[in-house]
């Protein structure tokens, strides 16, 4: 019969011993409610906390047994996710994971020597004005036209979009209040003008905490849902490009620069920490580049 696993770190060098005993369900399961407890007391998003629980999750599942949990053992767990075909970013995650739960969760002091992957430099896919006007014309539902139109006319992310409630929203003042963004930051965004109308009958005579754009059922509304509707959209507009719900928030960006806006102000709108982050746009606005004349 097997003892439920007691999870304890103990640094020998740089190597981390975990019980003998083999990792069953119930077990793992411990290990991640555990994690979970920590992340939500040091506040992380639900979408943190659910990549990180997710990653902890197949790690855990992948300990062998009666092993030593090591530098190297965790380092070939990373290559192959890297063989595997997971992107820079996800195997990052799974980095961040694995040592959250070793030494926040499992309080080692010992530091991993694991080097965090060099991330892509890929181009953030855009959409042209034309193509978002196509996207917005072929969107039938009056609800889900003004979520589409106000996810790019304000530069928000997807789980922002069916996060804002009613009293998020000064139609008067044309902005817009974002709060508990990602890394739960608030900040404030524009307000398309041409949205007034639609946004105040959606919301006109609703309590104020009450979701903008919910459900059919009346709940929160999912982003999975929220996606869906995009790329249904997409598709009947015949947008071919490999575009997401979040390539309105990139053409927002691009846009915004084109009208030529500082970037620090548009830094400010998309609630980035780094200006080298929102530099990322300047690339794809290049009205230089784009007047070069190629010679065929």
């Amino acid at each position: 019969m097997h003892k439920l696993l007691t999870f304890f770190s103990r640094s020998v060098g740089s190597i981390f011993i975990l019980s003998t005993y083999h990792m069953e369900e119930n077990t793992i399961m411990t290990a991640l409610n555990a994690t979970e407890d920590v992340l939500r007391l040091k506040n992380y998003s639900s979408a943190t906390r659910k990549s990180y629980l997710n990653c902890l999750h197949t790690f855990l599942k992948e300990c062998p047994d009666n092993s030593l949990l090591n530098e190297q053992h965790i380092k070939s767990f990373i290559l192959q996710k890297q063989t595997e075909g997971l992107s820079s970013s996800t195997t990052n995650v799974y980095l961040q994971a694995i040592k959250f739960y070793l030494q926040r969760v499992l309080g080692s002091h010992t530091k991993l020597n694991v080097p965090i992957a060099k991330r892509q430099k890929r181009l953030p896919v855009t959409l042209t004005k034309s193509e978002i006007l196509r996207i917005l014309d072929v969107v039938i539902n009056k609800k889900h036209k003004t979520m589409l139109a106000l996810a790019y006319g304000a530069g928000l992310r997807i789980s922002e979009v069916v996060a804002l409630r009613v009293q998020h929203l000064d139609i008067g003042s044309k902005t817009v209040m974002i709060r508990a963004g990602k890394g739960q930051k608030d900040r404030i965004s524009i307000l398309p003008v041409s949205l007034s109308d639609d946004l105040h009958s959606l919301i006109n005579g609703r309590d104020p905490n009450d979701l903008v754009f919910a459900s059919e059922r009346g709940g929160k509304l999912t982003t999975r849902t929220a996606q869906k509707i995009f790329q249904m959209a997409c598709k009947k507009a015949g947008v071919v490009k490999s575009a997401t719900f979040h390539s309105l928030r990139h053409s927002f960006a691009t846009h915004v620069l084109e009208n030529g806006t500082d970037v620090r102000y548009v830094q400010a709108l998309l609630g980035h920490n780094n200006i080298r982050t929102t530099q990322i746009y300047t690339h794809v606005t290049n009205p230089a580049l784009k007047n070069i004349l190629s010679p065929l």
